[in-house]
């Protein structure tokens, strides 16, 4: 008799802890946060101010209105399928980068895939010499705005120098403030060594937003993502914008950045250069993200969006994303760059 009292409080306590297990995950929220670089997301007008003529009809690509509103088609694809698994709201915050300006943004949260989630814009014209900005869209049910402001990036010794504005945006994710720095980093064109400068200087901009904000907030939930044009262990991000995959580091200030864990430049990053794999597209967050705390938005995993639909199934390029271009050539594809997210839980 001992002995089945014993199992039934045994049987009883283990389904007590199952009750419990189950009602918190129920209660257990979840949240995805993105970045897509969109590969040159331009209109078919040439702005004389700016050197956007590559995407006209009368250029070599022959940009017209038809692969305009197929390339709006593919984006609004994408972006309508990352993290549904997880999260089936979709995507509640999404930075963007190679994006000619407003317009075409408002053009792609208004096509029939995306318009149900009522993305909202945070957007200013850049500087940059090929016109294209970065730009963060948001569900306004799950994002309520409270600012937006772009940052320049200046070097000092390089007068003609004009490039993408750092874009940080502040708000309340579900009631809880978050800040959120949306990159377009310098490119390595010229070469990587030589470019190198440039993307420090980015790194350092990215770093002193970040100061500031911590100047107010030393608890600030604060997310920096981007197409860093740099991998998680070069110099721009690991030492000046201090974001390491080692998550001891946050207790020094660092940011943790979990694309650090999952870069492998043989087989895996978010795009593919002569076979060697990258990762820019990254997404760091703030030590404050990393620390779990009850009903409080924290860090629970990252991934690289890679899709078999927007990847190339055949030939030379197999297994490397497929893009809207190869040289002249139309492929009616994506992007060069897959998007990447993060899932944030509370």
């Amino acid at each position: 008799m001992m002995k089945l009292r014993t199992l039934i409080a045994t049987l009883s306590f283990a389904i007590l802890l199952l009750n419990g297990s189950l009602a918190q995950s129920q209660n257990l929220q979840k949240i995805s946060i993105g970045f897509y670089n969109l590969e040159n997301l331009f209109d078919t007008i040439d702005t004389p101010e700016v050197e956007d003529s590559e995407y006209t009809p009368g250029a070599k690509k022959q940009w017209n209105s038809k692969k305009y509103y197929e390339k709006l088609d593919n984006m609004a694809k994408v972006l309508s399928e990352i993290a549904i698994d997880q999260t089936p709201e979709g995507l509640a915050i999404v930075g963007i980068c190679e994006v000619e300006n407003r317009e075409v943004v408002e053009d792609l949260v208004n096509h029939p895939l995306l318009k149900a989630r009522n993305y909202q814009i945070a957007h200013f014209n850049s500087p940059d010499k090929r016109g294209i900005d970065v730009a963060l869209i948001y569900q306004p049910d799950l994002f309520e705005l409270e600012s937006s402001f772009p940052f320049p990036l200046k070097i000092e010794e390089r007068l003609d120098f004009y490039s993408r504005d750092q874009l940080l945006v502040s708000g309340k994710l579900l009631g809880e403030r978050v800040h959120i720095l949306v990159n377009h980093w310098p490119s390595r064109s010229g070469g990587e060594e030589r470019s190198m400068p440039l993307r420090n200087a980015a790194g350092d901009l990215s770093r002193s937003i970040a100061n500031f904000i911590y100047s107010f907030d030393p608890e600030a939930k604060l997310i920096v993502m981007g197409d860093l044009n740099d991998d998680p262990n070069n110099a721009s991000v690991l030492e000046h914008l201090k974001a390491s995959g080692d998550k001891s580091l946050t207790k020094q200030g660092y940011f943790f950045n979990p694309f650090a864990l999952i870069h492998n430049p043989d087989n895996f990053g978010s795009l593919e250069y002569r076979g060697k794999w990258n990762l820019f597209d990254q997404i760091v967050v703030s030590p404050a993200l990393t620390t779990v705390k009850r009903k409080k938005w924290n860090f629970a995993d990252a991934h690289v969006f890679n899709a078999a639909f927007i990847t190339n199934q055949d030939g030379k390029y197999k297994g490397t994303p497929l893009r809207t271009y190869g040289g002249n050539t139309y492929l009616n594809g994506f992007s060069d760059h897959y998007p990447t997210y993060i899932i944030l839980e509370r």
